[in-house]
C-alpha cells in the first residue's frame, strides 16, 4: 500500500499530461505572463504620486503568480474620483 501511496503522488512528466490539462496550464501561463506585463508596463507609464507606495514595491510584488499584478490593479493604483 505505501508503493501506491509514493506512486500516486509522484509528479507528472508533462508527456503524461492529458490534453485538456496541457491546453489548462498553457492557458494559465498565457494569462499569468498578461498579467505580469500589463502590470509591470503600467508601472514604468504611471507617475509616481498616482501609485500607493513605491514603484520598486510595487514591481517585487508583481512577479508574485496572479496575487501580485490583481494586488497592484486593486490596491496600488489610486483612483481619481469621479466627474460629475
Amino acid at each position: 500500500m505505501v508503493n501506491r501511496q509514493k506512486k500516486n503522488a509522484r509528479k507528472k512528466a508533462w508527456k503524461d499530461l492529458s490534453p485538456t490539462a496541457k491546453f489548462g496550464t498553457i492557458a494559465a501561463a498565457i494569462v499569468q505572463l498578461s498579467l505580469l506585463v500589463a502590470a509591470q508596463t503600467d508601472i514604468t507609464r504611471r507617475p509616481a504620486d498616482q501609485i500607493r507606495g513605491s514603484k520598486a514595491m510595487w514591481r517585487v510584488a508583481t512577479l508574485v503568480n496572479f496575487v501580485g499584478p490583481g494586488s497592484y490593479f486593486t490596491f496600488g493604483v489610486k483612483r481619481r474620483p469621479a466627474v460629475k
